[in-house]
């Protein structure tokens, strides 16, 4: 027991003396004094966050200074990223003038042990922490900050993943940890600055944060600036518009009903009628997102590095290819990442050739199309990420695209008909709400056709409607479920008659009943009608009579 203490205080630093009773920070005396002065001033600790999915636990970066053999140890379960910083650190103080304890045992905790921690975003409070070590920081002004950031070697400040959530998390703390600032990089600053009540400073390199922390009367006494969020003119993003699409008014008929109500698409038919040029003007139908929308999509896009200012408070549109895999559509990996159907949150999803996806990445869409969210759970961690999306999809009615087509004939057999377009499960095309054939239109026809109308006018009618539901019931058409759908999506008894009758006849699941009664309602509102009568019903059941197997 002896020796354990002996060793202990040698490894400590400190001069070996009796043990037990007779511990110098026992004693009542001089010597027990100064050793808790040194001993405070070889420990610091700088507030920090981490990231884990879209929240941003708080950590507590510990930097101990020892005697002893000189070293650098990083402890509390830390990624190979983080364990880096080492290098990042000693190389960035050297460089900016600042002095290093080359001398000294360097001890680094991050707290709490725990919780996983990634990328270069500790290398700043890790740097100033041993600063704040070697007295060179003011710990009363470091206490009053939370810090992130990644250091080059010459200490310049680069961004970091995940301003936004962390700025996201700072906000629902507690009042009391609210009063601490967060200082990042100045990029990833201006991205935290679009919460409002975030009190964010931003610097551009480690010069700029050691200033501003040095005790009074030292240094240059200069301030770090407070940060403003940076978003470009919004009017300046051009969106493809539907006056291009020429004929396929069933079609765009389709596009305006899904817009309307936040359904889900899928287009079927020949190769180059004009189903990925409708899917890319889908976007500019949809209205622009809220201050919360907007935020909510902003913080997922941060956390996958895809933030950019300049779509702020507009819709995403992805479109991963056929063969991405259910992980890259979903979401996971390790540490779990969002996926497709998150990052385009709030958004639109777009999936070109529907059928050659792998079967198991469709499958994977069921639960996100009905929840808007998706659970990933690892063996050590569980993730939650928002994926409320549209989906739009597109696909041949064949494998060699002109089955039904009259212009040209079809080689494929009937059962390599049914085969294809079995890919696509009862169940997941029970989710998809409009299904909508765009035909093949002979060059005749196409040649003396019209401009299309507007995207313009089209998306203030989908406003409109939107603006009726919301009103209404505080949510899209295609979120309601349960009571709140028997409340809202009314209808007449022939309407009624006429949809229990087509279900029976057509053999339709109790889902598709209510995703049909809630594409009625769309419908309606879009005709401003109180009620869904039978017109309003007919049209939403012509919209799901496209594949057999649906």
């Amino acid at each position: 027991m002896r020796g354990s203490h002996l060793n202990g205080a040698i490894a400590d630093g400190h001069p070996p003396g009796p043990p037990f009773a007779q511990h110098p920070l026992q004693r009542e005396g001089q010597t027990g004094l100064i050793w808790a002065e040194s001993k405070a001033m070889s420990l610091a600790i700088v507030h920090s966050r981490a990231l884990d999915g879209l929240l941003a636990p708080e950590v507590t970066v510990e930097v101990h200074l020892a005697n002893g053999l000189p070293s650098f140890t990083l402890v509390g379960l830390a990624d190979t990223e983080v364990k880096e910083a080492r290098e990042r650190v000693r190389a960035a103080l050297s460089n900016s003038g600042l002095e290093f304890p080359v001398n000294k045992r360097i001890t680094v905790n991050l707290a709490p042990a725990d919780l996983p921690k990634e990328s270069g975003r500790f290398d700043l409070p890790i740097a100033l922490g041993i600063l704040a070590a070697m007295g060179h920081v003011d710990a009363a002004k470091l206490a009053e900050l939370e810090f992130a950031g990644e250091l080059s070697l010459g200490g310049e400040l680069r961004p970091v993943r995940g301003a936004l959530p962390m700025a996201l998390a700072w906000h629902r703390q507690m009042p009391g940890v609210r009063q601490r600032g967060l200082v990042l990089p100045h990029a990833s600053a201006c991205e935290a600055a679009l919460v409002d009540s975030a009190r964010v400073y931003g610097a551009r390199h480690l010069l700029e944060v050691v200033e501003a922390l040095r005790p009074d009367g030292q240094g240059s006494g200069a301030d770090l600036s407070r940060a403003r969020a940076q978003i470009p003119a919004l009017l300046d993003r051009v969106l493809p518009d539907m006056r291009d699409v020429r004929g396929q008014s069933a079609a765009k008929r389709a596009l305006e009903v899904a817009a309307g109500g936040g359904h889900s698409l899928l287009m079927v038919g020949p190769p180059g009628t004009g189903k990925s040029m409708l899917a890319q003007r889908f976007l500019g139908l949809l209205p622009e997102l809220t201050q919360e929308e907007a935020l909510s999509s902003a913080a997922v896009l941060s956390l996958a590095g895809h933030f950019d200012a300049a779509n702020w408070r507009q819709r995403v549109l992805r479109a991963p290819h056929h063969t991405a895999s259910s992980v890259a559509l979903v979401g996971g990996g390790s540490p779990p990442r969002p996926g497709e159907i998150s990052l385009a949150h709030h958004g639109v999803l777009f999936l070109d050739e529907l059928p050659e996806f792998p079967r198991a990445a469709l499958e994977a869409l069921r639960e996100p199309l009905e929840t808007g969210h998706i659970t990933i759970s690892r063996a050590a961690r569980r993730h939650d990420f928002p994926a409320r999306f549209q989906l739009v999809g597109a696909m041949n009615p064949c494998p060699c695209g002109h089955f039904g087509n009259p212009i040209k004939a079809c080689r494929c057999t009937p059962e390599m008909v049914a085969r294809y377009q079995g890919r696509l499960s009862g169940p997941l095309l029970d989710r998809i709400d409009v299904q909508v054939e765009v035909p093949a239109v002979p060059p005749e026809v196409l040649a003396r056709s019209p401009d299309g109308e507007a995207s313009a006018s089209i998306a203030a009618r989908v406003q409109a409607a939107r603006s009726r539901q919301l009103q209404r019931q505080g949510a899209l058409n295609a979120e309601l479920s349960g009571s709140l759908l028997d409340e809202h999506a009314q209808a007449d008894q022939a309407a009624l008659a006429f949809l229990q009758a087509a279900c029976t006849k057509l053999g339709w699941s109790g889902r598709a009943y209510h995703r049909v009664l809630k594409l009625a309602r769309t419908v309606a509102d879009l005709a401003g009608a109180p009620r869904i009568a039978s017109a309003h019903m007919a049209e939403a059941i012509q919209h799901r009579r496209v594949l057999t197997s649906a």
